[in-house]
């Protein structure tokens, strides 16, 4: 089985290039002084506490068409629970998201049926979020059987062309998540999220769970799926190398809040706030070079 991609990581600065040239003035989500607080007890996305845990606190921020946003922090900081809330996988407890210039936590039923189809997810966990019963052809075309009546024959076909945008065989669709090694799996949750062909998708931490070289492999083909479809990403990571490299613009998370947000070049060379610089310091590969 054939997976497309290369270790090394290609070169990105044509390709963030193309990137800002497609964002428009009006971004393509928008989240403004979102609030979400948990209680005692719970453990949430890996956040603990005592009292009530204020796990994002009074965030907005902006995510231009066509671009991608890296979110760092460290574990616990309120990443994965921004990134949730952004497509309503969880209900903030005050604030406003606004998709394409409509207001998501307004939307209607019918209206947030059609928006979700342009709002997508990729999970940390390649082999956690592949139900092991079903097969890869069955987790692929899930999406379609919810928000489309195209028949079996269509599914499939789609199902085939999507696998081998993600270097996969359409062989594939007919076996189990088992039976793939940790980088295959995550590539079918890829196909997965794109099967609805959607505008945006919140990634997080996508590569955590894999070794270096099919890390690598993985960020390469996002890169590239967003250059073929046009994706404006979310992309959550602990790692700044891997931002760095994939992120028109870094946002810094800490606590609950933002506390650092600007282009990627200037953070990384040239950041303002005191985690962040702690952060960068803390990463050998930045911190030694400088670039």
């Amino acid at each position: 089985m054939g997976c497309a991609g290369s270790v090394g990581l290609v070169d990105t600065k044509r390709m963030r290039s193309v990137a800002f040239a497609n964002i428009q003035t009006m971004p393509l989500v928008q989240a403004i002084n979102l609030v979400k607080t948990y209680e005692t007890g719970q453990s949430v996305l890996g956040m603990r506490g005592t009292g009530r845990v204020r796990a994002v606190d009074n965030v907005s921020l902006t995510i231009g068409r066509g671009e991608t946003l890296g979110l760092v922090g460290e574990s616990g900081s309120g990443k994965s629970t921004l990134g949730r809330m952004l497509i309503r996988l969880i209900e903030p407890d005050s604030g406003d998201i606004v998709f394409d210039g409509k207001e998501l936590l307004r939307a209607g039923r019918a209206e947030l049926r059609r928006l979700r189809r342009d709002m997508q997810i990729i999970f940390q966990d390649p082999f956690g979020s592949l139900d092991p019963r079903m097969t890869v052809e069955q987790i692929v075309c899930e999406p379609i059987v919810i928000h489309s009546s195209d028949g079996r024959k269509a599914r499939r076909q789609g199902a085939a062309e999507m696998m081998r945008a993600v270097g996969l065989d359409a062989s594939a669709l007919a076996r189990y998540p088992h039976e793939f090694s940790g980088g295959q799996r995550q590539r079918i949750g890829i196909a997965r999220a794109m099967m609805l062909r959607p505008r945006f998708i919140v990634a997080d931490e996508p590569v955590s769970a894999l070794d270096v070289s099919v890390g690598a492999q993985i960020v390469n083909l996002l890169k590239q799926l967003q250059h073929d479809f046009q994706l404006t990403y979310l992309f959550i990571s602990h790692s700044m190398p891997i931002v760095r490299y994939l992120a028109d613009r870094i946002a810094v998370m800490q606590q609950g809040k933002l506390v650092e947000v600007g282009e990627t070049e200037r953070i990384t060379t040239a950041p303002q706030h005191p985690y962040t610089r702690a952060l960068l310091a803390a990463t050998p590969e930045l911190h030694a070079t400088g670039r």
